[in-house]
């Protein structure tokens, strides 16, 4: 996914290198609720990061530690990397990183050709990764906290699909949630699986309440690039051979109230399908979708500088009949360069009859952030 980074959130450590951290009676980062000596059994033993304290404009510092050698914190799609600092001869390395209002996002921690999870944080995203969140970021209901070392749950249910026109054999699960009702595409389902907990959380949904029951397929992208452009060799494929053997397998599934919902290039190929496919795809959720994207805009240095709207926004001015679509949109709030994109293909699509909900999220182009986003706007494509 393009990065949309802003200025880099680093902030210079307010004690030098070098100085005596005992000078400090309650120690150097007491106001993030860590007293003690940096390096000391004591300090770790509490150590929980990441924390956050109002920067006094509005945003927040927020505190990042890492025990042992030179290392360095990568987020994901909000800024460059971010370099940690040594606590004057200690094993404890520090950042204090400028964190705008409303944001939730995911970090590795980058030591040598590693990427490791924070090991005080424990709100992970798979094996490699966890995710911070700024204290005024909104909570994301029915997403369970898994750590590191949690392993996910994955549904029993699994088809084979090999396709004719994608090429290749792919493993689909599916998961009747509530005991199963219309179909959900998730696509780049495997991140979904294995990185985010969406069995779960939509699992949690149905039972709150909050969605009726729903039979996801979880649908992994072999060449993200190639399928989620906007071409139709994906959406044959889904219509003649995925969705068939869905019906097929023995899950409780409602296809004729079939929902997409994508993400970023996943969510430029779920609203293409909704205007090259219409009897297929009536409604979707998308998560800031790439619509940027045109053909051979991948391959330019700056692939978001293009004209605004992309190959969609020029399709929808050509005229498309739009009214029997439901189409939530979101995108994360930071993503400063994808707004135009976003805004211009939001306008054109409710211009060209949709029924249109829009929403922002408060993440950067990061799955974490989206992921209250999701569940809502399946439900409310549903209704």
């Amino acid at each position: 996914m393009p990065s949309d980074h802003g200025p880099p959130p680093h902030r210079p450590d307010r004690t030098p290198p070098g100085s005596n951290p005992t000078a400090h009676e309650e120690g150097p980062f007491a106001e993030f609720g860590l007293p003690g000596s940096p390096g000391t059994d004591a300090f770790w033993a509490a150590a929980r990061t990441p924390m956050s304290v109002p920067d006094g404009d509005g945003g927040w510092r927020t505190l990042f530690l890492w025990r042992g050698s030179e290392a360095g914190i990568g987020f994901e799609s909000w800024s460059p990397p971010v370099p940690l600092r040594r606590w004057a001869d200690t094993d404890c390395w520090h950042a204090e990183v400028r964190m705008p209002a409303r944001l939730r996002v995911t970090y590795r921690i980058l030591a040598g050709d590693a990427a490791h999870a924070d090991p005080y944080n424990p709100v992970g995203a798979g094996a490699d990764r966890s995710v911070a969140a700024t204290p005024d970021a909104p909570a994301q209901p029915h997403w369970p906290v898994l750590g590191p070392d949690d392993v996910l749950p994955l549904p029993s249910a699994r088809l084979r699909w090999n396709s004719a026109r994608l090429g290749g054999r792919r493993t689909v699960r599916l998961h009747p949630a509530g005991g199963g009702g219309p179909v959900v595409l998730l696509l780049d389902g495997d991140d979904w699986l294995y990185l985010h907990p969406a069995m779960a959380a939509f699992d949690s949904a149905v039972a709150g309440g909050a969605m009726p029951p729903v039979t996801l397929v979880f649908v992994p992208a072999k060449d993200r690039a190639a399928e989620f452009g906007c071409r139709p060799e994906l959406w044959e494929a889904v219509r003649d051979e995925l969705l068939p053997l869905v019906a097929e397998s023995g899950v409780t599934a409602e296809p004729d109230r079939l929902v997409v919902a994508g993400q970023s290039l996943g969510g430029l190929s779920a609203l293409y399908a909704a205007l090259a496919f219409p009897d297929l795809v009536s409604r979707v959720a998308l998560q800031s979708a790439s619509f940027w994207w045109a053909p051979g805009a991948m391959d330019l240095a700056d692939p978001l500088g293009g004209p605004v709207g992309g190959a969609v926004a020029a399709r929808l001015r050509r005229g498309a009949d739009l009214s029997g679509l439901r189409c939530a949109f979101d995108v994360g709030e930071h993503e400063t360069r994808m707004l135009p994109h976003c805004e211009l293909a939001e306008a054109l699509t409710e211009q060209a009859g949709a029924t249109v909900r829009v929403s922002r999220s408060p993440s950067g182009h990061d799955r974490a952030g989206w992921r209250h986003a999701l569940l809502r706007d399946v439900a409310w494509a549903l209704a």
